[in-house]
């Protein structure tokens, strides 16, 4: 067995035990103060390894600022923001399986924005994927969804998941000359200043003992190992193998929650996170072109 598997592996599962971390610091953290806390610990790390390639390339970063700007918006704050807000609100097994859903959104943005060529498995992913969707929102009873709305934390994920689609499209579609820490040190270190405001004048700026191993957690662990061990696993398997492992995550989330939480899988979440990842599956399998598009210049 290629040992290199074991890298893509293993930051998916530290993926999910973000999860986990996002549900056990309610009560005990704001949400903005363990997205806040999370980045500075990460960009405090990263900082005596790579600041000094940023400052030797401060003259190239300084015209990258705004696109850095966005994607730190995207990825870092919003994203990751309403994933611990939505934990107040839903289950960690709902947060793995809507998350499961940014691949999708992403093919999907990818085809007005990057003008790339839809898919046969785009099509049929989203339309299972939605109704899966749809049954794990009501709770199996989709006609509940026109009188009651939707769960609010649920909604938040959708919110964050498009988000961070969106980043993953424009990741994509903007030439970011740095390498790979220095874009993500960057990024780490705006999203940290965007987020500032929210920390300084959020409800509550207390950082207990009990919040600061989640802290820990989510900053080296969930940030720092995650992403290094995933850029392993794209460097000597290719994106494409690697990619495939994120559908590992909301199933190792659901595993988690069971164990740590306590929560237990409803017949919703089975047949509508089921479905979810079925719609993931196909979109990333079928690849013949429905019909063909300009590529949009860069």
């Amino acid at each position: 067995m290629n040992s290199y598997f074991l890298y893509p592996l293993l930051a998916v599962c530290l993926w999910g035990g973000n999860n986990i971390i996002g549900k056990m610091s309610v009560g005990v953290i704001e949400p903005t103060a363990i997205s806040f806390a999370r980045w500075l610990l990460a960009g405090l790390i990263l900082t005596p390894f790579v600041a000094p390639g940023v400052w030797k390339q401060r003259q190239l970063i300084r015209s990258l600022l705004p696109k850095l700007a966005v994607l730190a918006l995207l990825g870092i704050v919003v994203f990751q923001t309403l994933a611990y807000m939505a934990a107040q609100t839903t289950s960690a097994t709902n947060m793995g399986l809507i998350g499961a859903l940014v691949p999708l959104l992403t093919l999907l943005l990818s085809v007005p924005l990057m003008r790339e060529t839809p898919t046969v498995g785009t099509a049929i992913g989203a339309v299972v994927s939605i109704l899966g969707l749809v049954l794990l929102l009501t709770n199996g009873h989709p006609l509940s969804i026109i009188d009651q709305g939707i769960n609010h934390g649920d909604g938040l994920l959708l919110i964050g998941a498009s988000a961070y689609a969106l980043y993953g499209v424009m990741l994509k579609r903007w030439t970011i000359p740095l390498t790979l820490w220095q874009s993500l040190y960057m990024q780490i270190m705006l999203g940290v200043i965007w987020q500032l405001p929210l920390y300084l004048f959020g409800p509550s700026q207390e950082i207990s003992a009990e919040a600061i191993p989640l802290i820990i957690y989510a900053g080296i662990a969930g940030s720092l190992c995650a992403t290094y061990s995933w850029l392993v696993g794209i460097t000597h398997l290719g994106a494409s193998r690697t990619t495939m492992f994120m559908n590992l995550v909301p199933l190792i989330t659901c595993v988690l929650a069971a164990f740590w939480l306590g929560e237990q899988l409803h017949n919703a979440q089975i047949v509508g996170g089921g479905l979810i990842l079925m719609g993931v599956v196909l979109s990333q399998r079928l690849t013949k072109p429905l019909f063909h598009l300009t590529p949009r210049p860069a």
